[in-house]
């Protein structure tokens, strides 16, 4: 467990006084988050939106859960920021299925939904007012929005809650909250992980000798689905990979794959190395799928 994990999720003694010496910080970062979504202008655009969000920092699995429920829309498109991109501004991504830029100016997550999603647009944009009106200028029907809880569109508001939750029920710096936890009831839809969707791992392609390679959000929650690994890299959340760096690791080991994740994968096209893929798969309560089919039918 990286050191920042290790903060929020498990802290150690000297963490935890740390944690409560930053409350005032936290205090001020929760009344202003609070306040921003609260009185942040108010828009209707007229196309059903879907929004699957968070509270917590990162690794509640919010893109295979939207290309779990996306899958059964085409003409729909789906809205991220794009974070560990190089580029800035709006990018379209894909236009149903087809990819019209590379990973590092769309970033890991967009590039992996594109590809999971053949008959859906991806954009990228810090803006998502812009982002939408551009997925309808594309003849998208239907918008799926990840991470938008705290924009105060006209919305289906569904709320992931993973099982590893943080230590303290406090917001950033003092806990792993983005939000206050009571924003649970603001939710359309409280999605509970073991209860009402759950992942499923399957590993493609093992080989004898893998390298674990992976940038993703809370890395430890690989750790039950992992087979025997020769050696693992772990990297910052979206990072991007030094070729050199990790053939080197590679040679060292006698390693015969590189064992990644489907968002990782994106990143390493060009390495000409073996991949071993964890491939993950979001099971979700067919109530909810539902729910989410008869709003879509009321806003179109």
């Amino acid at each position: 467990m990286r050191k920042i994990e290790k903060y929020f999720f498990a802290p150690s003694p000297l963490q935890k006084l740390l944690a409560f010496c930053l409350l005032p910080f936290s205090l001020i970062y929760c009344i202003i988050a609070t306040l921003k979504r609260k009185f942040a202008r108010f828009y209707d655009f007229g196309i059903p939106i879907i929004s699957v969000g968070n509270l917590v920092l990162g690794g509640s699995g919010k893109s295979p859960f939207i290309i779990e429920i996306a899958k059964n829309y085409p003409n729909s498109c789906v809205i991220l920021r794009g974070f560990g991109r190089k580029s800035k501004g709006l990018k379209v991504v894909s236009i149903q299925g087809n990819l019209q830029t590379n990973v590092q100016i769309a970033g890991d997550e967009a590039i992996m939904l594109a590809k999971n999603l053949p008959y859906c647009s991806v954009i990228v944009s810090e803006n998502r007012k812009n982002a939408i009106l551009k997925a309808k200028e594309l003849g998208a029907k239907i918008v799926f929005l990840d991470d938008g809880f705290r924009f105060n569109f006209k919305k289906l508001n569904i709320i992931l809650k993973p099982k590893l939750e943080p230590y303290f029920d406090f917001c950033i710096p003092s806990g792993g909250y983005r939000e206050h936890k009571r924003s649970y009831q603001k939710a359309d839809i409280l999605a509970q992980e073991g209860r009402d969707y759950e992942r499923k791992v399957q590993l493609l392609y093992p080989t004898k000798r893998m390298l674990l390679l992976t940038a993703i959000a809370n890395p430890s929650r690989l750790d039950s689905y992992l087979p025997d690994v020769v050696g693992k890299i772990i990297l910052k959340d979206h990072s991007f990979f030094d070729k050199t760096k990790i053939l080197e690791e590679y040679a060292r080991l006698s390693a015969t794959s590189l064992l990644v994740t489907q968002k990782d994968a994106t990143k390493l096209e060009e390495f000409g190395l073996p991949l071993s893929l964890l491939h993950l798969e979001m099971h979700i309560n067919p109530v909810i799928q539902q729910s989410i089919q008869e709003y879509i039918a009321k806003e179109s």
